[in-house]
């Protein structure tokens, strides 16, 4: 990364330092989430290490207070940059009733919350989209200037939804941002198994859109594209197909052996392109983030998820009467 490259983004010194703190406390939530999954204090983690940069690039570039996210599993960096906070996601890993997502009842992961404006998720994947389409069609016929912004994993877009969202929104120019987070593996199958084009973003065209891959370990090459893409929306010039290509760090999940497809060699290889190492080091060099401040930084979060965790471990679970609450009309 060129030196002070954000400024000729028109990003300020506070705002590329604020990017960096959501991504590093979307990687120490989850580092956290592992200890107490490994622990037996959690059931399950799926993981966002190793794509933050992409989540927090591109939450940056959109309008936080109007935009609406239909996120994917993994999208930590999206929904702490819309508002969500550490405590709401730790009563989310611990199955809590103050969860906003579920009150509970839903794995981690499947995010949901109104007031952010956060569309809620479900288990099968891509389902997100053609929800993300809706929205994007309400901005439309109301004649509102608000975008709908949705992710998902490249194994996602080999699904029946992603064709139809996609055709749809291209049919009907409507303002929706699409980003793949291209992190090389749906579960244990790797990108060449899955995709036969040499990118995602190369089925824009038969959509009726324009096609993007950037690096998604680079947050300011992601907020570029996708601050382009949500000014081509609001500007009725229909929607945009991005392609942020990163690695997963992790095993797909806590109840995931990724020794059994991959080799360690070809993750250590990968840890030295994360976005927390590189972009941390564009601060430095950039004379934002300094020694002093950096520890500083650290012992911040790591209070707040000690906060976090302390709080939603003590929390409360949802009453036994509460299991069919929101599911059946209550007269």
């Amino acid at each position: 990364m060129a030196k002070n490259r954000h400024e000729s983004l028109g990003l300020s010194d506070e705002q590329v330092l604020d990017m960096y703190k959501t991504m590093l406390l979307a990687r120490k939530i989850d580092e956290r989430m592992w200890l107490l999954n490994r622990a037996g204090k959690i059931p399950f983690v799926i993981s966002c290490q190793g794509q933050e940069a992409a989540q927090v690039g591109a939450s940056f570039a959109l309008n936080r207070d109007e935009d609406y996210t239909a996120p994917y599993y993994r999208d930590m960096g999206v929904v702490l940059a819309f508002g969500m906070t550490p405590k709401e996601l730790m009563l989310s890993g611990f199955a809590k009733a103050e969860d906003p997502n579920s009150g509970g009842r839903q794995m981690p992961g499947h995010f949901g919350q109104k007031k952010n404006r956060i569309l809620t998720g479900s288990s099968p994947v891509t389902t997100q989209l053609p929800h993300a389409v809706g929205v994007a069609l309400a901005a439309k016929m109301e004649k509102k200037n608000f975008v709908s912004f949705v992710t998902l994993g490249e194994g996602s877009s080999n699904q029946g939804d992603f064709h139809e969202g996609l055709n749809f929104a291209g049919v009907h120019k409507l303002p929706v941002i699409t980003m793949v987070e291209n992190n090389k593996y749906a579960i244990s199958v790797p990108m060449e198994k899955q995709v036969a084009s040499e990118n995602v973003s190369d089925r824009a065209i038969s959509y009726g859109m324009p096609g993007f891959t950037v690096d998604g370990n680079d947050p300011l090459a992601v907020y570029e594209a996708v601050r382009d893409a949500r000014e081509r929306a609001v500007n009725g010039e229909g929607p945009t197909l991005i392609e942020a290509v990163s690695y997963r760090l992790t095993a797909h999940s806590s109840d995931d052996d990724d020794r059994q497809y991959r080799e360690s060699d070809e993750v250590e290889e990968a840890k030295k392109k994360d976005s927390l190492i590189t972009f941390a080091a564009y601060l430095r060099d950039a004379g934002i983030l300094t020694e002093e401040l950096e520890r500083e930084i650290n012992g911040e979060l790591g209070e707040i998820v000690n906060e976090a965790t302390d709080y939603a471990e003590n929390a409360p679970y949802a009453d036994a009467e509460d299991a069919l609450k929101y599911v059946y009309e209550e007269k």
